[in-house]
């Protein structure tokens, strides 16, 4: 999936994925959503995915109310850290994090 958000290229062909994951929602549930982080080779993270009307990918549909969707969102660093603390293993990306992450 390629898109242009705010003058800048976010292309799944040419970035890095970190990993996977998704909502606890089962597929069919309005609130599933199944996603990944990814790296550009400038050093953005975005997030690639899709999910029902109740998810961050909802979308407005014709003649009212929401239906599924599919998008990219752009996200900082530290929320990319974040949502991979939710859904991966430290050692699937404490690689991209490691100045960020110390130990207790």
């Amino acid at each position: 999936m390629k898109r242009v958000i705010e003058g800048k290229r976010y292309d799944t062909a040419t970035a890095q994925e970190i990993g996977s994951g998704g909502g606890k929602a089962y597929p069919g549930d309005f609130r599933y959503y199944s996603e990944s982080l990814y790296k550009t080779p400038r050093g953005n993270f975005f997030l690639c995915g899709e999910g029902g009307p109740l998810s961050r990918y909802g979308r407005p549909a014709y003649g009212g109310g929401t239906c599924g969707g599919e998008g990219i969102i752009p996200v900082s660093r530290e929320d990319a850290l974040s949502w991979c603390e939710e859904h991966l293993d430290i050692e699937d990306y404490q690689e991209y994090f490691s100045d960020l992450i110390e130990d207790a």
